[in-house]
């Protein structure tokens, strides 16, 4: 996509997410589903999703911790990407379905978890861009396994954009992701091993 960049959020502004998140379709969520110990919905306010958002991109420290990338486009905030070390997700480990919490004891996992696009920049393939991007921010910070769990609709069935803030398949697949478990119908379990560990 001509005109693409990408930071770590923790680099970009807080105003930068909140034009992300704005118009979004995880402006209610903020992407705590799966950080949240107990059932977003009934145990949060919409003030504390908010709140952890920010706390967890970390925004304008530059360096340390945060938890995903901002997408640019001409150098307009364009769409978020959540991706940090697996362990960070606790209710990946606290769900029932085994898929969520498979190979456990493997080391240097990160999690790629939701994908937001901005109103206005949909269907423009800035998915892909964003899943190319994990690719590349996972070897800067010494990630050793990049794991997603998009779904795979029917052929020609639709998917509403909320459905879809996992990923799609043919996005992970794009960024040679490679498909290692489909534990249903729909949803797919990828992994991507970053290049320091395939020269092992």
């Amino acid at each position: 996509m001509p005109g693409f960049s990408w930071l770590p959020a923790n680099q970009a502004s807080t105003e930068d997410v909140e034009a992300v998140f704005a118009t979004g379709g995880a402006r209610k969520c903020r992407c705590q589903a799966l950080k949240v110990p107990g059932w977003i919905w009934r145990d949060t306010t919409q003030e504390q999703r908010d709140a952890a958002l920010l706390e967890q991109t970390a925004c304008g420290t530059t360096t340390g911790a945060t938890s995903g990338l901002i997408g640019y486009v001409d150098g307009e905030a364009a769409g978020w990407v959540a991706v940090e070390p697996r362990e960070n997700y606790p209710r990946l480990w606290s769900r029932k379905q085994p898929w969520m919490r498979m190979d456990p004891e493997l080391a240097g996992v990160w999690s790629v978890t939701c994908f937001v696009v901005r109103k206005g920049r949909r269907q423009s393939g800035l998915t892909y861009e964003l899943a190319t991007a994990t690719v590349e921010y996972g070897e800067q910070v010494g990630a050793q396994v990049l794991e997603g769990y998009p779904i795979e609709p029917p052929p020609g069935a639709s998917v509403i954009w909320d459905e879809a803030s996992v990923g799609l398949l043919q996005v992970f697949l794009a960024a040679r992701y490679e498909v290692v478990a489909s534990p249903t119908l729909r949803r797919r379990v990828v992994r991507r091993r970053l290049q320091a560990v395939a020269q092992q």
